[in-house]
């Protein structure tokens, strides 16, 4: 007999899934458009992925496998429909993989089918997350996310370390995926890494971020780039610095690509998070920058600052001050939609277009990095608007 508990779930979670999700009003960079409400939340997770409904056996209506957070999700716009494979953790801290889905991107994203399960070829991978998506030319969708194992060279005593390493999955309709062997690269560890959508120079070319340790990057010096012959046999044997961290920057400590890049008229736009220090812990925000249409690996554009950083709600959560995006969706009317979590426990969107994006990116003020530097190209900014004024008032007179 299912439990009477159950029904009243399913209304209180179909009350949430139908919410209308508006424009933030508070918000407004004249690039993005925030959105009210997170798409995917713990509560959006389906009641019977957590709850034993049957009453005989869950005479309480107890959640038996409890959900902490639903975030850090790949995109892909797929049969017309808006897919997210997000991050959905546990309450046992172990985090899968499950596809959402939507009709217009923004709101009424529903968990599809059952949590995502392929050929288990890694026995010691004990946690997976941040899946990037990308429709590859070759005409596989593929996966690219975090593997992470516990680190065997540790002392016995260590039970914290860990190693993180990329596993790479491959499909054709988001239904049956197959795994494909992990990345191996020159650096001691991997993770954020994606896949360029396009062959580049007759090979498939992987967005890296090379680190010495699970946490820290160490001499790995930021995004790097590499090349794959074949990605039945994934190897990089040459990586690419073509995003370095620097002293005083929103990326100082260390950072990361996001999803696979968009391609556009004037180059391959990528997003990014960057990461810095601070009194109170670790701040993500997330950056753009863009590189060369014919050769991918050379940046010909990188605006300063940040282009989104945690806003108000959005910076409490189980990892405070933290942005992050691993998915994007552009539609064809050049809409784009980005995935992006907060604080690692909530997933949100934010649109805006392409030609927007261009403009923001090769009209902005490219990064600087120093103080006076800074100074200076606001001067020009504010001496620009003052000159404006002024012309304006002339004719007023």
């Amino acid at each position: 007999m299912i439990h009477e508990q159950y029904y009243k779930a399913l209304k209180k979670q179909e009350k949430l899934l139908k919410e209308k999700n508006k424009p933030n009003p508070d918000f407004d960079n004249g690039v993005f458009t925030r959105y009210r409400n997170p798409v995917l939340t713990a509560d959006h997770v389906p009641v019977s992925w957590r709850y034993d409904i049957n009453k005989s056996s869950n005479p309480f209506f107890i959640e038996r496998l409890g959900v902490n957070a639903a975030f850090n999700a790949g995109a892909i716009l797929h049969e017309g429909m808006y897919y997210l494979c997000v991050r959905v953790e546990g309450t046992d801290r172990k985090s899968f993989f499950a596809l959402a889905s939507s009709k217009n991107g923004i709101e009424n994203f529903r968990f599809q089918g059952q949590p995502l399960l392929w050929e288990d070829t890694d026995p010691s991978e004990t946690n997976v997350y941040d899946m990037r998506l990308v429709r590859h030319e070759d005409g596989y969708i593929y996966g690219f996310y975090c593997s992470e194992s516990k680190d065997e060279t540790a002392p016995a005593y260590d039970s914290v370390s860990a190693t993180a390493k990329v596993g790479i999955l491959r499909t054709k309709d988001l239904k049956t995926f197959t795994r494909l062997p992990n990345l191996i690269t020159p650096a001691r560890q991997e993770r954020n890494v994606t896949l360029h959508p396009e062959f580049v120079q007759g090979k498939y070319l992987l967005y890296t971020r090379p680190q010495d340790g699970f946490i820290e990057t160490g001499s790995g010096g930021g995004i790097a780039c590499g090349f794959v012959d074949d990605l039945n046999d994934p190897r990089i044997e040459r990586e690419i610095l073509i995003d370095e961290r620097r002293y005083h920057t929103i990326y100082e400590l260390k950072n990361g690509v996001g999803p696979s890049p968009i391609k556009t008229a004037k180059g391959w736009i990528h997003f990014a998070h960057g990461v810095r220090n601070t009194a109170s812990g670790l701040r993500y925000v997330l950056y753009l920058f863009v590189t060369d249409l014919k050769d991918p690996t050379k940046i010909i554009a990188r605006p300063s600052g940040y282009l989104l950083a945690p806003f108000k709600e959005e910076r409490v959560g189980d990892v405070s001050n933290v942005l992050f995006t691993n998915g994007v969706i552009v539609n064809e009317k050049e809409e784009v939609f980005l995935y992006y979590a907060s604080s690692d426990t909530r997933l949100h969107v934010a649109t805006s277009t392409i030609p927007i994006l261009i403009d923001y990116a090769f009209n902005s003020p490219q990064e600087v990095y120093r103080s006076r530097d800074a100074v200076l190209k606001r001067q020009e900014l504010i001496e620009n608007n003052l000159a404006l004024i002024n012309k304006e008032s002339d004719k007023s007179i």
